[in-house]
C-alpha cells in the first residue's frame, strides 16, 4: 500500500511537469501565430506602400516619389531600408544609426542589417514594368520583437516563482516534520522511562526472592538484558532533537556490539543468516556511540529482512578512505535486492516494501548520519536478485 502510495506520487509529479511544458508550449505557440500574423499585416501594409511608390515611379515629378517615401514609407514603426538592384543601400529608417550619415562605415554597418533582415524576412521589390529598380527590406517592428520575448520572460518570471514557493513550502514542510519527529521521539522516550524504571524494580525484586532458583535468575537475567535494551532505545529517543555527545570511539567495538546483539537473536528469529565483519580501522572515529550504534543496527536489521527466511551472509566492512570522509563504513547483504523504483524511495519516511513497519528505520539512520554526525548515508548499489550495499561515510 506505502508502495503503491509513492507510485501515486511520483506519477502526479509527472502529470503536473507535463500539464506544465503543455501550458508552456501553448503560449510560445500561442505568440508566434501573433507573431506572424502581424508580419503578415505588416507586409501586407508595406505591399500597399510599395504600389503607390511604383506609380509614382512613373511620374515624371520626382516630389511625388520622394513624398511617399519620406512622408508615408518612413512613418511606419518598423525598421525599413531602402536599397538599389544591386542592393546597395540609399535609405533607411528605424535603425540604430543616422540616415544623414552615409559614410563608408555606416553603409557597411547598414548592408550588414540588411542581409541580416533579408534572412528573416523576405524583401519586396520595387518594380517598374518588368525592371526591378530597387527592395525595400523591413524587419519585426518594436512591437512584435517585444511580442517574441514576452513568452521567455513570463516563462522566467513563473518559473523563479515556483522555485521560490517549492523552496519556500519544502522548508516550512521540513521545519514541520522536524518537529513532529523530534516531538514523537522525546514523548515516546518520555512514556518509555517510567514503566522501565518499574520492571527494572520489580526484576531486581524477582531476583532477590529467587537466589535458590538458578534457571530462574537465568531466565531474569534475559529479562534484565531486554529492560536494558529497552533503557537504551528510550535513551536514543531521548537524544533526537537535541546535539548529541559526539567523541572518538573504537568502531570495531561498536560494530562488535551489534553483531553480538543479532548473533543472540538471530535462532529467535528463525533466521539461517552469518553475519561478518571486516576492519582494516586503526583511529578512533569522533562519534556518539548509542545513535551510530542504532544505525547500524537499522542497516542489519534492513538486511535481514531483505535476506528472510533464506541462508545469505551479511558483512560489515570498516575501511579507511580519503577525501571528505576519512572512513567507510558498507553493509552488504545477499538478499534479494530493490529495483529502481524502491532504491528512489528508501530514505523518503514512510516508505516500506514490507507488510508491517512504518518505514522509518532507513529514514532515521541518514538523519542521524548526516544531521548528528556530517557524514553521508547512500544506497551504493543494488539489483534485483543481487542484494544491496548501504555506505556511510564520515
Amino acid at each position: 500500500m506505502k508502495t503503491k502510495l509513492y507510485q501515486l506520487r511520483a506519477q502526479f509529479k509527472s502529470f503536473l511537469f507535463i500539464a506544465a511544458l503543455l501550458l508552456v508550449v501553448g503560449a510560445l505557440f500561442y505568440t508566434q501565430k501573433l507573431v506572424d500574423d502581424l508580419r503578415q499585416e505588416a507586409r501586407g501594409i508595406l505591399e500597399f506602400y510599395v504600389q503607390f511608390y511604383e506609380q509614382a515611379v512613373s511620374s515624371p515629378n520626382d516630389e511625388n516619389l520622394n513624398f511617399i517615401f519620406e512622408e508615408i514609407i518612413k512613418r511606419t514603426n518598423f525598421p525599413i531600408i531602402l536599397t538599389d538592384q544591386n542592393g546597395v543601400p540609399n535609405g533607411w529608417k528605424g535603425l540604430a544609426i543616422s540616415s544623414d550619415d552615409q559614410s563608408p562605415e555606416n553603409m557597411a554597418r547598414v548592408k550588414k542589417i540588411a542581409d541580416a533582415m533579408k534572412s528573416e524576412i523576405d524583401p519586396l521589390p520595387l518594380k517598374y514594368e518588368d525592371y526591378i529598380l530597387g527592395y525595400l527590406i523591413y524587419g519585426d517592428s518594436k512591437s512584435v520583437q517585444e511580442l517574441q520575448w514576452l513568452p521567455y520572460f513570463e516563462l522566467g518570471a513563473v518559473t523563479l516563482f515556483i522555485l521560490i514557493g517549492f523552496f519556500g513550502f519544502n522548508s516550512i514542510r521540513r521545519s514541520e516534520q522536524q518537529f513532529i519527529w523530534v516531538g514523537m521521539a522525546k514523548e515516546t522516550a518520555h512514556q518509555l522511562g517510567t514503566p522501565i524504571s518499574s520492571l527494572m524494580g520489580w526484576s531486581a525484586l524477582l531476583k532477590d526472592k529467587c537466589e535458590e532458583h538458578p534457571d530462574k535468575i537465568k531466565i531474569l537475567d534475559e529479562i534484565g538484558q531486554d529492560i536494558q535494551r529497552l533503557e537504551t532505545a528510550a535513551h536514543r529517543f531521548s537524544q533526537i532533537g537535541s546535539q548529541p555527545d559526539i567523541k572518538p570511539e573504537n568502531i570495531d567495538e561498536i560494530i562488535a556490539e551489534v553483531v553480538h546483539y543479532y548473533n543472540r537473536r538471530l535462532p529467535q528469529m528463525q533466521k539461517k543468516v552469518e553475519l561478518h565483519t571486516e576492519s582494516t580501522i586503526i583511529e578512533k572515529v569522533p562519534l556518539n556511540a548509542n545513535l551510530f550504534q542504532w544505525v547500524l543496527e537499522n542497516l542489519v536489521k534492513n538486511a535481514l529482512d531483505a535476506i528472510g527466511n533464506k541462508k545469505g551472509n551479511v558483512t560489515i566492512v570498516a575501511k579507511p578512505a580519503e577525501g571528505k570522509y576519512p572512513v567507510i563504513i558498507d553493509v552488504i547483504d545477499d538478499g534479494k535486492g530493490m529495483d529502481s523504483k524502491t532504491r528512489k524511495n528508501i530514505f523518503r519516511p514512510g516508505f516500506s516494501t514490507k507488510k508491517r513497519g512504518w518505514g522509518l528505520g532507513l529514514n532515521l539512520a541518514k538523519r542521524i548520519v548526516e544531521e548528528y554526525h556530517d557524514g553521508k548515508l547512500s544506497l551504493k548499489e543494488s539489483q534485483p536478485g543481487e542484494g544491496a550495499t548501504f555506505r556511510i561515510q564520515l
